[in-house]
């Protein structure tokens, strides 16, 4: 996958997240978690996008971090968004198969990156 292919694919990623939040019940849960979910789920693309523009190695392997544990943490919300019967597993389905894609690029990302620099 290109680098250009790869901002498209967080950016992508993004705005469906903004369409499940967009989705959700309008209640004091739902409201909760969904802006968490969102917060975490756009973070993935602008940090991916963050990434491409380090200005070191070790620059490119924090900003790879922080993409992982954003896009871990969407996981979360979304576990909790089932989990709590605010929205059925099948709405979120595609979403978090789509997030474990991008998530095992970036650990993918990661490993290359730190093998290259301790050789």
């Amino acid at each position: 996958m290109t680098k250009q292919e790869l901002l498209q694919r967080t950016k992508t990623y993004a705005l469906r997240v903004i369409k499940a939040v967009r989705a959700l019940p309008k209640d004091d849960v739902a409201e909760v978690l969904g802006r968490q979910l969102l917060r975490s789920g756009t973070s993935v693309g602008a940090n991916q996008r963050a990434a491409c523009r380090a200005k070191s190695s070790a620059d490119f392997l924090n900003k790879l971090k922080i993409v992982e544990e954003e896009c871990d943490e969407s996981f979360f919300w979304m576990e909790l968004l089932v989990e709590s019967e605010t929205l059925p597993l099948r709405r979120l389905e595609a979403l978090l198969g789509e997030g474990d894609g991008i998530l095992s690029i970036i650990v993918a990302a990661i490993k290359s990156t730190r093998a290259a620099r301790s050789a």
